[in-house]
């Protein structure tokens, strides 16, 4: 993207983009901790039960990670030493600390019945005054502030989503085809759809255990999986359709490390800690979810570098300047960090995919299952899980979209540079 292009963003549709880039580098961080956590533990069975005696001989990783242009040794040395720090700190300011929500839409598949069995698994509003003032002003269609309330973690249907100045200005909901559906929107008309939106402190609503079991939370990975995602492995499947089952399954491993990693241990005591067993038992002792997690965080980076330019351009105003200026230096750290880009700077190579005459009609079809996974989100019964499932998986929609969606540029070259 030519540097005169991103002067030209307004003021005021920058401010409209602030909540996709929270989703972006949530989804970034949330894999992070979840790759982070993985070369830490053994990958030998047997050390997490028992009643496991497999061989003790492989389950460590090493090599180019699957469809991508960097070695899993790289990939833990760059997260451990570079990214996860970066967005730990990122996260944490208050330009990422808030995030604005829908906070509920019908599930277009199914009566939702789900049933949480924590009050974890709930949420609670916070006073209004918490969230930055200039977060209440409106974006676009002018919505009163005194409508708008801070709520710790209830799930989001619908945001603003622009991320590059020539292609991505005015991006909304129902611009992006990796995750609008106007078969599957349940949430009303635009003005309706507003007047719900509210604010949610992520910082006090961390992804761990809520205690959402059972077959509603069964059913929703069930129709993820059997209804969206081609079965994979299989010898006929081409490299974009694998390319969908492995984000999803990518996701789904760094949501259980999550869970795993912040248990309740002990409901009387309210202890919580590692679930060694679980983690293992989700997500370890398979190979495939263990490379796939490395994939789709690989995949993520790639659009994070891609999206540099406006990304650094963008406004990070909270009203708090000092604040402010430490999220841009946060930001062009991890933007133009040179281990990283020395290292790894180019995580995925997207050039390669769409290509011959089934190019478009496959995208189509790949679009409509994303899209698919996307209204399931509705049907989460747990708050916290989805908000969380809603986050993410708009985080990996801007992703696909950045990668994917964009016309009318060459991003061959548009890699991490200074």
């Amino acid at each position: 993207m030519v540097e005169s292009e991103v002067k030209k963003i307004k003021k005021g549709d920058k401010m409209k983009w602030r909540w996709v880039i929270g989703a972006f580098t949530t989804i970034l961080l949330a894999i992070a901790l979840a790759s982070r956590s993985t070369p830490k533990i053994p990958f030998k069975s047997g050390q997490f039960s028992k009643s496991c005696h497999c061989p003790q001989d492989k389950h460590r990783y090493s090599g180019i990670v699957e469809d991508c242009c960097c070695d899993y040794e790289t990939v833990d040395h760059l997260n451990e030493e570079v990214l996860h720090p970066l967005l730990q700190d990122l996260v944490k300011t208050p330009f990422f600390r808030y995030f604005k929500v829908k906070l509920w839409c019908n599930c277009p598949f199914w009566p939702d019945d789900g049933m949480c069995r924590l009050r974890d698994c709930s949420v609670c509003e916070c006073p209004e005054n918490e969230f930055p003032e200039l977060f209440k002003k409106p974006y676009h269609h002018g919505l009163p502030s005194d409508d708008l309330k801070c709520q710790e973690g209830k799930p989001q249907a619908a945001v603003d989503r622009t991320l590059d100045s020539k292609a991505f200005r005015g991006w909304t909901e129902t611009d992006n085809p990796w995750t609008y559906d106007d078969e599957t929107d349940n949430c009303e008309s635009e003005s309706v759809l507003d007047t719900e939106m509210t604010y949610v402190n992520l910082q006090l609503n961390p992804e761990r255990y809520t205690g959402y079991t059972g077959p509603s939370a069964r059913r929703i990975w069930d129709a993820v999986y059997s209804e969206n995602c081609p079965k994979y492995p299989a010898e006929e499947l081409c490299q974009e359709e694998k390319i969908l089952y492995k984000l999803i399954s990518g996701l789904h491993s760094s949501i259980s490390i999550h869970i795993a990693s912040d248990y309740l241990l002990d409901e009387a005591t309210n202890l919580w800690g590692h679930n060694l067993d679980l983690m293992y038992n989700r997500v370890l002792r398979y190979p495939n979810r263990v490379q796939n997690l490395y994939f789709t965080f690989l995949f993520v980076l790639r659009a994070v570098t891609k999206a540099a330019d406006y990304l650094e351009q963008a406004e990070y105003d909270t009203g708090n300047p000092t604040e402010d200026l430490k999220t841009h230096s946060l930001m062009r750290q991890l933007l133009y960090n040179p281990k990283l880009q020395a290292a790894c700077p180019l995580p995925f190579d997207e050039a390669k995919l769409w290509k011959g005459q089934r190019g478009p009609e496959l995208k189509q079809k790949i679009q409509a299952q994303f899209k698919n996974i996307s209204a399931l989100m509705d049907c989460v019964g747990c708050e916290k899980c989805r908000l969380w499932g809603k986050l993410q998986v708009l985080g990996l929609g801007t992703a696909l979209k950045i990668l994917f969606s964009v016309n009318g540029e060459d991003h061959s070259h548009q890699t991490v540079r200074r």
